[in-house]
Formats: structure tokens, sequence, C-alpha cells
């Protein structure tokens, strides 16, 4: 299922390519070598098991790389390539966009550029393709729990870069994680056990920063789905978001003071109503249902029918129904036409995610046939965008998602206090339907975080915040001021 073609333990070659390269940035001349290569692991015979493939991007013309700052970076899933944080903004070269983010079509031509915010005049850059995704490849099946789960898959993470910092003598660098989605999940278990060790072995890592783009992170269970408020409370102010944007209740507010005075009412008034429930006069049940749908869009049949409460799939099949839309749920400002008959919307139609069909064969393209060949990246290995770890039918996962050192706001609060100094980052877009920012703010009010080293800022992105030129300008530029020390906020 994770192996790519014939690939054994047997007969398995890692590969490594090497190319030099130059590139304007900033007004300056930067010279650079990129490393491709398989960063293999072995059981206790000697046997290679797995790879995890790392793209490296190093400045050349620097005279004491030993302190320069290494960000790693990498997409989520569980089980997503990198493709879309290496094209999007990580990389020396990145995909450009038009000044209208819906692309009319996912067909060529594309075009690809040199980055001119990539952040490598300050740091040397690490993408990396987890086992099982990308050139990232497991050998033998059998194995596939020492990496298929939240706690392995960190500790797989810190495996790699001890080995990574080990091979190029990085130790003295300072270190940032960048992880978008699940990658947050995986910052968050990486540095708590790279703090305190797993189950098996101590690491004794200390990262200085963490990027969270998209957040996982939480107090509660694996992606935060089952916390003592109800998850319409905590979305409500993206439900907003994204009702601003598309439809415009107001002419008076900017999108920021719209926002602000959803959550308001989500926190007080509509939380009360939800935990009243029955005992709710008529006249207070109208009221509540005229303003929760003033600030959503969503109609008072919708609203009626589920007892004022808004779930994400059904919300982004809703909040543009009249208009014969649905919204996209990495980016609701990305629309598509609903399916006919009405029926097949509520069945095909949600899983259906119209930013992914807009862009994911331009990233998968920019890579493949431009960023690969630029690194002398030649192998027969198929590049796998990633793989699913859910199953539809039984609405379950493979993915291990026992916790049994902690939930990863544990972790997270673990790892940054036993490491002082350490700083993290939390980039969410306010149009991103999978991650809200409003489980941000519950993490920030219940995980016990040193919020002295804590930043936090929302963009008018979705989940790749990095879709647009103006998106990808102003992440870089503030992951750009975290890692010299700043810290970026609203």
């Amino acid at each position: 299922m994770y192996t790519t073609e014939n690939f054994t333990p047997a007969n398995f070659v890692p590969r490594r390519f090497e190319a030099d390269h130059t590139m304007e940035l900033r007004g300056q001349t930067i010279s650079y070598k990129t490393v491709a290569e398989d960063n293999v692991f072995y059981d206790k015979n000697g046997k290679p098991i797995a790879s995890i493939f790392s793209y490296s991007y190093f400045r050349t013309d620097v005279e004491d790389p030993s302190s320069r700052p290494v960000l790693f970076g990498y997409n989520g899933g569980p089980g997503s390539a990198s493709y879309f944080v290496h094209a999007g903004f990580l990389g020396t070269k990145r995909v450009t966009y038009s000044d209208n983010i819906t692309r009319e079509t996912s067909l060529p031509p594309y075009e690809v550029i040199d980055n001119p915010d990539c952040l490598l005049d300050i740091a040397d850059i690490v993408v990396v393709d987890p086992v099982g995704a990308g050139y990232g490849i497991l050998l033998d099946e059998e194995q596939a729990g020492q990496f298929f789960g939240i706690e392995q898959d960190g500790e797989a993470l810190d495996y790699f870069i001890e080995k990574w910092l080990h091979k190029y003598n990085r130790f003295m660098s300072p270190k940032y994680l960048v992880g978008e989605s699940y990658g947050c999940t995986r910052n968050a278990a990486a540095a708590g056990i790279a703090a305190s060790g797993s189950k098996t072995r101590s690491f004794n890592l200390a990262f200085d920063g963490l990027v969270m783009i998209g957040n996982t992170v939480t107090p509660g269970k694996y992606f935060g789905r089952e916390l003592p408020v109800d998850h319409a409370v905590i979305a409500f102010q993206t439900y907003a978001a994204v009702n601003y944007y598309h439809n415009h209740p107001t002419t008076e507010q900017t999108i920021e003071e719209f926002i602000e005075e959803a959550k308001a009412f989500a926190n007080h008034d509509y939380l009360l109503a939800l935990y009243r429930g029955e005992s709710l006069t008529q006249e207070e049940k109208d009221a509540i249902i005229e303003r929760i749908s003033y600030y959503t869009g969503c109609s008072r049949q919708y609203l009626e029918d589920r007892n004022m409460k808004i779930d994400d799939r059904t919300y982004r099949l809703e909040v543009l129904k009249d208009k014969g839309l649905s919204v996209a749920r990495f980016d609701a400002r990305i629309t598509r036409p609903r399916y006919t008959p009405e029926t097949e919307e509520n069945t095909k139609g949600i899983f259906d995610d119209a930013s992914s069909n807009c862009y994911s064969s331009y990233y998968l393209s920019a890579c493949c046939g431009v960023i690969f060949p630029m690194m002398g990246i030649q192998m027969d290995r198929t590049y796998l965008t990633g793989f699913s770890t859910w199953n539809r039918a039984t609405m379950t996962s493979s993915w291990n998602q026992e916790e049994s050192m902690g939930t990863t706001g544990e972790q997270l609060n673990k790892a940054m206090r036993k490491t002082l100094g350490m700083r993290t980052f939390f980039a969410n877009g306010r149009f991103d339907t999978a991650t809200y920012t409003g489980f941000i703010d519950y993490l920030l009010t219940h995980a016990g975080l040193p919020m002295d080293r804590i930043c936090r800022k929302n963009y008018n992105s979705g989940h790749m915040i990095y879709f647009g030129e103006d998106n990808t300008h102003e992440l870089c530029e503030d992951i750009r001021e975290f890692v010299l020390g700043g810290m970026p906020n609203n």
C-alpha cells in the first residue's frame, strides 16, 4: 500500500543528487547548493526498512555556516508529500499567481519563477517528504507501525533531524520546524519527544522555534474534535469571515471588525443559547437564529433543522447555496458549481474540494517539471503526492492516534517549558474551514503555554496561507521576522 513500485529491502539503493546554483535575492547574488537524498532507517539487523527523502538548500557564500539557522519544512496529511510548501514558499523557485486567486482551469500553462520571498539569505532550508509520501518510501510494510502514528511520526522526524545535523555538522545552528496542517501536530510531537525522549530513547534536541501554519495542535484529542465547547462556537469566526467575503452582510465594518463582533456573539450569546437548549423561549430562539444567520450566511431553515448548530461540512454546501455554489474546505474563497441533482451535493460534493482541484496539479507540475530537474533528481521512483489513512466507508483512520505521552497541546507545553527561550508562531488563514482560527484561541487559553513566547497572526487567506502573491510575501516576511528574533502578530 505504501511501497513504491517493486522496491524491497533487498533491491533498494539509496539515492543522492547534488547541484550548484546562483540566484538574485533581495538585491544580492547568492550562490547555493542543493542536496536531494534518501535518509534511510534500518532495523536491528541492518536491513533498510524505510526512507525519509529530503531536499536541502545550503547557501555556499557564507564564511561559517555552522551557526546559520536551519528550517525543516513539511506539509501534513498525515500522509502528504511536501510539494505544496516546497513549491509554494520554501524553495528557491515557486509557483506564481494571477490577480484572481480562483484559477479558471487546473491545466497548463503553469508559471514557475525564482522565489523573490525565499528565506535562503538568512537560513538554510530542508524540505522533508515523510515515509511513504513524495519520494519518501516504506520498504517493508510490516514495519508501517514504526512510522504511521502521531508519536511514531514525530520520533521519526527527530531521528532524521539528528542524523542530518551529524552529517552536515550543524548542531550549533538554530533549528526551526515549519509545519503545515498535520505538520503542526508533527511539530508538537517531535518537539515534545526531542525535549523529553520517547518510550525507547532520548534525543536532547532543542528547537529554537516552531512555525504552525494551519494549526492542528490541541489540548483535546487528535485534531481537536473532542473539546468540551461545541464545535460551532469555536469555528464561528471562520464562518463569519467566509460570509463576509462572499455575501458582504455589511459595508460599515472591515472584515476584522465583523469577525471580532461575530466572535464576541459566539463566545457569549450563542454559547449560552446552545447550553440552554429547549429552555429558550421561541422569541429568544428566533432572535438567536436571526443573528447566527446574519453572521454566517446560513438560512433560517438550515439552522432550525440543526437546532442552531453548524458543522463544517454542511456549512460549505450551505453558505452560497442560493448562488448555486459551494465553497472549498482548504480555501473558502474558492468555489465550484453545485452538483445536480441536489442529492449528489450531499454525497459526492462533500468531498470535492475546489481549492485542491485548482492547485494540486499546478504545484505537482512545478516540483516534478522544474524544481526536481533543477536539483538534478533523476530516478525510477514515482513521486507520491500522498496516501490516505482515512477509510470513508468505515469513517476510521489507520493512523495510530494514541497519545500515550500526552496530547499535542501537552507536548507543546512540555517542549516550551523544558526548552527555555523556545518560541512558537501560529499562522492561520481566516478562510480556512479545515483548521479554524478559533482552535488557536481555544488552545492558547487552555494549554498553559508560556504566552510571552507565543505569537499568532491571522491572514486573509486559506489553509495554504501562501495562495496569492501578497499572501506569500506576507507569510515569508513574518517567518523572516520570527527567525530573526521578532514576534509577528496581527
